[in-house]
Parts: structure tokens; C-alpha cells; sequence
């Protein structure tokens, strides 16, 4: 797991850096920079999934929802500023966002005044996901509902969610939903420069997030998650709230859903809909799996082939990229169970090991010990 401890992480972690700060900006052009951008959003759904899928057992299908929520407190605050009476004056009512004067609303909702401000807004991206999250786990957790019965529950919850924005047009946009988002207090978020400057916002939390989730993966917390994993039984005949620890584990990961949702509205400039919906969510466990579950590492990689793959794939042969990404994830299924991690676990890992004057992994060590 990511501890930074031992030389072989600190090198591990810092070829992902270099690769993420210095070769993706170099390499790519301002277009592609851009996609890799949007796919970095993503990455942090990825890394939470590590932690609460792969250390806890606690399969999400609707990650989606916590990223789509982060993202709706950040487009909310945007269209915000992309209404103001002057900019609004050829409407029936200036001051408030286009799709609510489409739909024939006078005034702002209660609930829409809070998001004029920024602190406000950043501080919504991660509580109103965890928010939702501790009480979807409360409802489910504390009645020891778990495994495919959960896995279930959270799509029905994303459908729910996406049926309910859709239906609340006047409120959220609809199906379009929240679009022409510009300017963040000034600052034109679809030039070049900004884009660049996003890249690495993102890319820096990113890294920055994943040494907190390996914290608490080496912690006495992560060890108690990974014992629930296991036996979970055994862990509450030894005292422990279960529940407790699994509300706390499926609400951070929710928190870091949100960052992601939000730095993904401001690196497109619009949220909508269908990335909240059952799709986009089942789509996040699989690039959590090809990068393998118990490697943070590895989700990022594989989040990053994974989108690549589909982008290839959809300019191609558009026709058939659902087929080939589900061929994919069936490979990795079939051939790769532990994902691409385990192809350095595996190959690389013995060689790394020996360079840097550390011992030659056993083939029985737990996959937890993925970086």
C-alpha cells in the first residue's frame, strides 16, 4: 500500500508525479492535455474506491451520484456567476440562470442563494456528498445490509437521483443540465492557460489525496477495514461498531467522489445528468478493477488506459468501443484478477526490489501490499 515509507514507494509514486507533472504536460498538446484532465476527475473516484471496495468490501455502484453532486455545488456556483442581472438583462427575469427563466420561475430558490458564494461552494463539494453517503449508510450499515444487496441499492439510488434531477428541469436544468460555465470569479476557465493551470490543480490534489487515503490504508483504521473485509463477524465479536466504520470509510470516499465531480465541471464547463446515472458509476469500478482494487497506483493507471482506451476506441471504430470496453474488463476479469498492478506485483516488482538492496517479494504476500 502507499506509505512513502520504504524506497521502493517513494519511487513508485514519484514515477506516477513525474508522468502526471512533467511528461503529460510536455507530451501531449493543449486538446489532449485537456482529456487527460477530465480523466485525472475521475482518478479520484478511483482512489476512494481503493479504499472502500478494495480494503473494505464495500462494492459502490453508484459512485456517480457523490461525483455528480460535487460537480452540480460547483456548476451551481459558476452559472451563478454567469447570471448576473447585466448579463441576464434580455430575460424575463434577470438575475437568475437561463433554464429557470425558460421554465417560467421569477426568483431564485432558497437553496440556489447559498452558492453565490465560493467558500460556501467549496465547502458543498464535499459535505453534501458525505452528507448523502452517512445517510445511505446509516439507513443500510446499521442493518448490516451488505455485498450485492448494497452494490444494488446504490444504482437504484443513482437511478433515483438522475430521474429526479431530470424531472426538476426548472431547478437543475433537466436533461441539458447545467451548461455554459465560463468564468470562476473573473478568471475565463476555457482558455488555454486556465486549462493548464486546472491540469495541475488536479493533478497535484490528486497525488496529495492519495498519500491521505495510503495513511489511513496503514493505519490502525485501514487494518480494522481490512479485517471486516475478511471476517467481519469476528471483528464485531471483538467489539468494534462495524457500522460505524463503515459509514465513516463510504462518507470519505463519497468526499473525494465530490472533489473529482468538481474539478471535472470546471475542466468541461458543464455538468449534466448522465454522470450521475447507473452507467457512469459502474464505469468507475471498472477502471478501479483494470488498475487493480487494491492498488492506488494502479487505479490511477488504470482510470488513465481505460479512458484513453475509450477515447481510441470511440474515434475509430464508434460502432463498436461499448463492446470493446466491455471485452476489456472481461480480459482484465479473466487474466488480470488483480489488475494491472499485478503485472508489476508480478514481473517487475522481484527486479525493483533487488536494485534497490530490498528482498524479493513472496508469491504469498497479501494483495493489501500493492502500492
Amino acid at each position: 500500500m502507499l506509505s512513502l515509507k520504504s524506497r521502493k514507494d517513494i519511487l513508485i509514486f514519484s514515477i506516477l508525479a513525474f508522468i502526471l507533472l512533467i511528461v503529460m504536460p510536455v507530451g501531449l498538446d493543449a486538446f489532449r492535455l485537456n482529456l487527460f484532465g477530465k480523466y485525472l476527475t475521475y482518478a479520484f473516484v478511483t482512489i476512494g474506491l481503493v479504499a472502500c471496495w478494495g480494503d473494505s468490501g464495500i462494492l459502490s455502484l453508484g459512485q456517480g451520484i457523490f461525483f455528480g453532486l460535487g460537480g452540480y455545488c460547483m456548476a451551481m456556483y459558476l452559472k451563478l456567476q454567469a447570471s448576473t442581472v447585466d448579463a441576464t438583462k434580455n430575460q424575463s427575469t434577470p438575475g437568475i440562470p437561463d433554464f429557470m427563466d425558460w421554465n417560467q420561475i421569477t426568483a431564485l430558490p432558497w437553496f440556489w442563494k447559498p452558492f453565490h458564494s465560493l467558500s460556501f461552494s467549496l465547502v458543498a463539494v464535499l459535505v453534501v456528498p458525505m452528507i448523502l453517503a452517512m445517510v445511505v449508510g446509516a439507513a443500510l450499515f446499521k442493518r448490516r445490509v451488505g455485498g450485492t444487496y448494497f452494490a444494488i441499492i446504490t444504482q437504484a439510488i443513482a437511478s433515483i437521483l438522475t430521474i429526479l434531477i431530470i424531472g426538476q428541469q426548472g431547478y437543475t436544468g433537466g436533461v441539458n443540465g447545467i451548461t455554459d460555465l465560463r468564468n470562476l470569479n473573473g478568471w475565463d476557465i476555457q482558455s488555454d492557460h486556465a486549462k493548464l493551470v486546472l491540469y495541475y490543480t488536479s493533478a497535484v490534489l490528486l497525488l496529495i489525496c492519495m498519500v491521505l487515503v495510503g495513511f489511513i490504508r496503514q493505519s490502525k483504521l485501514g487494518r480494522i477495514l481490512r479485517a471486516m473485509r475478511d471476517q467481519e463477524d469476528r471483528v464485531r465479536f471483538s467489539g468494534y461498531n462495524v457500522a460505524n466504520f463503515k459509514i465513516f470509510i463510504f462518507a470519505f470516499c463519497a468526499a473525494l467522489a465530490g472533489i473529482g465531480g468538481a474539478f471535472f465541471t470546471l475542466e468541461v464547463g458543464f455538468m449534466s445528468p448522465t454522470f450521475v446515472g447507473i452507467v457512469p458509476s459502474i464505469e468507475m469500478v471498472i477502471y478501479c478493477a483494470v488498475g487493480g482494487r487494491n492498488s492506488l497506483v494502479g487505479a490511477v493507471y488504470g482510470t488513465l488506459i481505460v479512458n484513453w482506451a475509450r477515447t481510441s476506441f470511440s474515434e475509430s471504430m464508434p460502432e463498436v468501443w461499448t463492446f470493446a470496453m466491455g471485452g476489456l474488463f472481461i480480459g482484465i476479469v479473466l487474466f488480470l484478477p488483480g489488475g494491472v498492478a499485478s503485472l508489476y506485483q508480478n514481473y517487475l516488482d522481484p527486479y525493483v526490489s533487488r536494485i534497490l538492496g530490498g528482498t524479493r517479494a513472496k508469491s504469498a504476500q497479501p494483495a493489501d501490499k500493492t502500492v
